[in-house]
């Protein structure tokens, strides 16, 4: 997901992908200890995805650019 995709959303979808983002995050994470078959370049992706969404979501509470789409 890019920054646009992510720029276009309301505050509710992105609450919404953001869990389901931590919840996929995780499940990657338990298959990496557990010797199962995980991509790491998946992990990275995911997380860079979630700090892009916590970004977003920040600057709207602080009022700096990101508003939300009407």
């Amino acid at each position: 997901m890019n920054i646009k995709e992510i720029e276009g959303k309301t505050d509710d979808e992105l609450e919404y992908d953001l869990g389901q983002l931590k919840k996929e995050l995780f499940e990657l994470r338990f298959a990496m200890v557990t010797g199962t078959s995980a991509s790491s370049a998946r992990l990275r992706d995911l997380r860079r995805t979630v700090a892009r969404i916590r970004t977003i979501q920040n600057e709207r509470t602080q009022g700096i650019h990101g508003r939300e789409p009407r």
